[in-house]
């Protein structure tokens, strides 16, 4: 007999609770100041870009950003219904996908193989930057589940 899977966990569309409507504001009326801190430290992570990807200048790294952000979000259950999933297919590498998943939800079990494994003729500081912008939009996903139960609590 095999053992059965844990329920799935509760997701929601990013439209029903979003960091730029509800949870900045929350934060903000909680923590004066925390929420712009917060959503300034999204940003600068989110847009920095050096127009560069390996060996290529020049390149709007905006949709593999964007890729890698929302693909994390989705991990956790957040999922954006104007968004098209199989763009995440399409730029996101099985093996950049695993890494994501390992970092963000089982950091102890990351190596330094997995980290090798995907992208092996991107410089280091564009892996670097892989895993600023996955622990930025896992520390969001993380703020939008609480603030959400927050919300919900106080109305």
């Amino acid at each position: 007999m095999f053992p059965r899977r844990a329920p799935t966990p509760a997701s929601f569309l990013r439209q029903d609770y979003t960091w730029e409507d509800h949870g900045f504001s929350l934060i903000n009326r909680l923590y004066p100041d925390v929420g712009q801190l917060l959503d300034e430290k999204f940003q600068v992570v989110y847009n920095l870009t050096y127009n560069t990807i390996a060996m290529h200048c020049g390149v709007d790294t905006s949709m593999l950003r964007r890729a890698i952000w929302n693909y994390v979000h989705c991990v956790f259950g957040i999922r954006y219904d104007d968004y098209d999933y199989g763009e995440v297919n399409q730029l996101l590498e099985r093996s950049l996908k695993i890494y994501i998943k390992t970092v963000a939800c089982y950091p102890e079990k990351t190596t330094k193989r997995m980290y090798t494994q995907f992208w092996r003729h991107f410089k280091h500081s564009e892996k670097v930057h892989i895993n600023l912008l996955l622990l930025e939009a896992r520390m969001q996903a993380a703020l939008l589940y609480a603030l959400r139960a927050v919300t919900r609590y106080m109305t």
